[in-house]
C-alpha cells in the first residue's frame, strides 16, 4: 500500500495540533509549582528555601513515576497505528498495575527517607519547614500515576485535549486553595507552607477523578473495552513495559536529579543561593515542561509511522518538531536574559536574592536550546522503543560531567552560584547533541533497511 508523503507544512500542521494540548497541559503542571513558590516567597526567604529543597527531592521522583508511566503511550501510539485495538485494552491494564504500585512506593520512599534531609548539612531552620512540606506533597503521588495512566493512555491514541483543560482547570482550584490554606483567609486555618502542600494534594485528587471520569464515559474509548480485570496480567506484558518505562524515568532521575543535587549545593552556599535557585529553576521549568509536550508528540508521531512502518515521514516527523522546539525555546532564550531584573521581582524583594537570581538566569537563557533539543531527542527515541543508550547518555552527561565540573567552579574556582549552573549547561549541551544524532543514525538505518527489504522484494 502507498502511503501519501506530507510536506512540511502538513507536518507542522499535525504536530502542533497534538502537542499544543500537551504543552499547555505540562504548563499547567508546572504552575502547580510556580503558584506555590510565588505564593511561598512572599512569606521570606526561609520558607522558599524550604520548598526549594522539598521540592528539589520530591520533582526526582515524580518525574521518575511520570517517566515510568510512559511506556503506555509509545506502545498505545504503535498499536493503534497498526490498528490492534485489543494490544491497545491490554497496555492500558497493565500500565494501571504498573503505575498504582509506582505511586505507592514513591510515596513510601519519600516519608522514610525524609529524615536524611538533616544529614545534607542543609539550614536547619529550612529543613524542619520542609519535611513537613514534603511528607504532603508526597501524598499526591498516588493520585498523579493513577491519572498518568488515563492522561498517557489517551495521548497514545493523539487525544490531547482533555488532560490540558482538566490540568487548567485544576491548576486555578490549586491556585484558589493555596490562598486560602497559606495565609488563612475566609476562615480557614493559616497554614503557611503546609497550606501549599495541602492545597497541591487535593488539586491532584480532583484531577484523577475528573481524568477517570472522562475516559470511562467517552464514546470514544469505547471500543478499547476499558475495564480493570487484573485476572488478565501477564508477566511477559509488564516485562515489555517496564524495559521502556524504568529506562525512561531513569533518564529524568539523571537530569532532575542533576538540578536538585545542584540544589542542595545551593544550600552548602546559604539560604539565598537557595531562594535564587528555586526562582531561576522555576521560571525554568515553564519552558522545559512546555517543551516536554513536543516531546509527547514526538513520541506519538514518531511511535506512529513506525507501527505504519513508514520511516521516511518518521524522520521527516521528528526533524520538523526539533525545528519547532528550537524555535520555541529561542524565544525563551531571549525573554529570560532581557526580563533577568524583572522576572524574580514576582517571587521575593530581597536584594540579595534578586542579584543572583538575575545571573542564575542569563545561564538559564543559555542552556535553552539545549534543554529543547535533548527532551525533544528524548521523546523521539521513546517512540522507536529507544531508552537504554539515551539513558546512558543521561548518566554520563549529568553525572560524570556536568555535576563534578559544576562542583570544581563553585567551590573551587571561586564561581559559586554560577559554577553550578555553568556545569548543567554543560550536560545539557552534551545531552542534546548526542540525542539528535542518536535519532538521525537510528532513523537513517530503518530507512535503510526498508529500501533494502523493497529490493528485496
Amino acid at each position: 500500500m502507498m502511503l501519501r508523503q506530507l510536506n512540511f507544512k502538513e507536518h507542522f500542521s499535525r504536530t502542533y495540533y497534538l502537542a499544543y494540548p500537551v504543552m499547555l497541559s505540562q504548563l499547567g503542571q508546572v504552575m502547580v509549582g510556580v503558584a506555590d513558590s510565588v505564593m511561598v516567597g512572599r512569606l521570606g526567604a526561609v520558607p522558599l528555601a524550604a520548598a526549594s529543597l522539598a521540592n528539589s527531592i520530591f520533582f526526582v521522583i515524580m518525574m521518575f513515576g511520570t517517566g515510568v508511566s510512559m511506556a503506555i503511550t509509545p506502545l498505545v501510539a504503535a498499536a493503534d497505528g497498526e490498528g490492534k485495538p485489543r494490544i491497545i485494552t491490554r497496555v492500558f491494564n497493565h500500565g494501571f498495575a504498573i503505575n498504582g504500585f509506582t505511586g505507592i512506593f514513591l510515596f513510601l520512599v519519600i516519608v522514610m527517607a525524609a529524615p536524611l534531609l538533616y544529614h545534607m548539612e542543609q539550614p536547619e531552620e529550612v529543613v524542619d519547614l520542609g519535611i513537613p512540606f514534603l511528607g504532603i506533597i508526597s501524598m499526591s503521588l498516588i493520585p498523579l500515576m493513577f491519572f498518568q495512566t488515563f492522561r498517557q493512555f489517551a495521548e497514545g491514541l493523539s487525544q490531547t485535549k482533555q488532560a490540558m483543560m482538566i490540568t487548567v482547570f485544576c491548576n486555578l482550584i490549586n491556585v484558589g486553595l493555596n490562598w486560602l490554606l497559606i495565609y488563612g483567609k475566609w476562615g480557614f486555618p493559616e497554614m503557611g507552607l503546609n497550606g501549599a502542600g495541602w492545597a497541591t494534594l487535593i488539586s491532584r485528587v480532583l484531577m484523577l477523578l475528573i481524568m477517570w471520569y472522562f475516559v470511562w464515559n467517552s464514546k470514544r474509548f469505547k471500543a478499547y473495552r476499558i475495564k480493570f480485570d487484573f485476572r488478565k496480567l501477564y508477566f511477559p506484558m509488564f516485562s515489555k513495559m517496564l524495559r521502556l518505562g524504568l529506562p525512561t524515568g531513569f533518564q529524568f532521575v539523571f537530569e532532575v536529579g542533576a538540578f536538585s543535587t545542584a540544589a542542595i549545593m545551593m544550600g552548602w552556599i546559604g539560604v539565598n543561593a537557595l531562594a535564587s535557585h528555586q526562582i531561576a529553576i522555576n521560571l525554568a521549568s515553564i519552558s522545559y515542561m512546555m517543551a516536554s509536550g513536543l516531546s509527547a508528540a514526538a513520541t506519538v508521531r514518531v511511535g506512529n509511522q513506525l507501527g505504519r512502518k513508514d520511516i521516511k515521514t518518521l524522520r521527516e516527523a521528528g526533524f520538523t518538531i526539533f525545528g519547532m522546539v528550537t524555535i520555541f525555546m529561542s524565544v525563551f532564550a531571549i525573554a529570560f536574559i532581557s526580563l533577568r531584573n524583572y522576572l524574580p521581582l514576582l517571587y521575593i524583594d530581597d536584594v540579595q536574592v534578586l542579584e543572583v537570581t538575575a545571573s542564575l538566569l542569563v545561564i538559564a537563557g543559555l542552556f535553552q536550546l539545549s534543554d529543547g533539543i535533548q527532551v525533544v531527542g528524548l521523546g523521539a527515541l521513546r517512540g522507536m522503543a529507544d531508552v537504554k543508550v539515551p539513558t546512558i547518555f543521561t548518566l554520563i552527561a549529568y553525572w560524570v560531567i556536568a555535576l563534578p565540573l559544576g562542583y570544581l567552579l563553585a567551590f573551587h574556582w571561586g564561581l559559586a552560584e554560577r559554577g553550578v549552573w555553568y556545569g548543567l549547561l554543560i550536560g545539557l549541551t552534551i545531552t542534546g547533541g548526542l540525542l539528535l544524532l542518536r535519532f538521525n543514525k537510528l532513523s537513517l538505518s530503518l530507512m535503510y533497511q526498508e529500501k533494502g527489504i523493497a529490493k528485496k522484494g
